[in-house]
């Protein structure tokens, strides 16, 4: 049956809309910045006629501020892939190891969680699987705001930890790794064909923060696409119907991301992300003892302040990383 013309209607003028919008935060951004340069240079051509220290402090002012706001901007020209301007789905995986690992991936769920925090995005976390003595089994959080990501996807990969761990009575150094999958989040706009039969439901009673209802009633909701073996879950709400929903969401996006990787191994653009959890696969080392050094493997920036990164401070990373990867995708 044909869509009624009205719905096609509606969804062009959505489509309008915002491809209009997409221009407005590009061309504003950008014009302003431009009568802000245009404004410092007739400053300068004051100060060459005629010294003025009030303006020259607000010449040195204005120029140091300007640096930062074109910097960003340039960083937003290796954002132009189709979904770079999406809300991020974001999954933490242990890798073998027990609780150090389970440990190790909690930590890095605090560090995206403060790094989201420090651009103003929303996060929900939409499920939390505990360790059994710490840290974390599994967990899944929404980033959502602006090039949420186009920025998080220069996380995706394997990070390994080496401390000296505090489960270990003997004090020795361990290492550990965890998994980092990112996909951007599917609208309604964007069609991903999951057929019932496909998918396997279980239901469970939830784990870990969640009010009163926790552990009393089997809301939780798990998700498995035979075709794919792809598992998703959610334990956010307290209704199993709306867990269901947001889980059908995780798994769409999952697909969607599926089906761009296969894309990219035809075309021979971008790696694989479905590495092992383990040596020689890794992106990042995260070194706590006997020194203090973050080492990206990708574009060998290394930060001695592991406590700062740890706290959300991961920028500088995922701007190394556009900067030698994203120009690849820049018409």
């Amino acid at each position: 049956m044909a869509e009624p013309a009205f719905w096609n209607d509606q969804n062009a003028a959505r489509e309008v809309i915002d491809e209009a919008n997409t221009i407005k935060q590009w061309s504003e951004p950008w014009n302003d910045l431009q009568s802000r340069v245009t404004s410092l240079a007739e400053m300068v051509d004051l100060l060459e006629m005629e010294e003025d220290p009030e303006m020259l402090a607000e010449v040195q002012s204005e120029a140091g501020s300007i640096g930062p706001k074109l910097e960003d901007l340039q960083l937003r020209m290796m954002l132009q892939g189709p979904d770079d301007a999406r809300d991020a789905l974001v999954t933490i995986h242990p890798g073998a190891g027990g609780t150090e690992s389970q440990d190790w991936a909690e930590m890095l769920l605090r560090m995206y969680q403060r790094w989201a925090e420090r651009h103003g995005f929303e996060v929900e976390l939409l499920d939390y699987q505990e360790g059994e003595e710490a840290g974390i089994k599994d967990a899944t959080v929404e980033i959502r705001g602006q090039y949420a990501y186009g920025y998080l996807k220069a996380e995706r990969g394997v990070h390994r930890l080496v401390r000296i761990s505090p489960f270990d009575s003997n004090a020795r150094r361990h290492t550990s790794f965890a998994s980092v999958f990112v996909y951007p989040v599917v609208d309604d706009n964007i069609e991903i064909e999951v057929r019932d039969e496909d998918i396997e439901m279980d239901v469970y009673r939830a784990s870990g923060a969640g009010g009163q209802h926790v552990n009393k009633t089997s809301s939780a909701v798990r998700l498995r696409h035979v075709p794919t073996g792809i598992v998703v879950a959610c334990q956010q709400e307290r209704s199993q119907h709306k867990n269901r929903a947001t889980a059908m969401k995780m798994l769409k996006a999952a697909l969607y991301q599926r089906a761009l990787e296969e894309q990219e191994k035809e075309k021979a653009k971008l790696e694989s992300t479905k590495t092992d959890i383990a040596f020689g696969s890794q992106i990042r080392s995260y070194v706590f003892q006997p020194y203090t050094m973050v080492n990206d493997h990708r574009t060998e920036l290394k930060i001695p302040d592991v406590q700062k990164v740890m706290d959300g401070d991961v920028d500088p990373f995922i701007q190394a990383y556009l900067r030698e990867y994203g120009a690849e995708h820049v018409a």
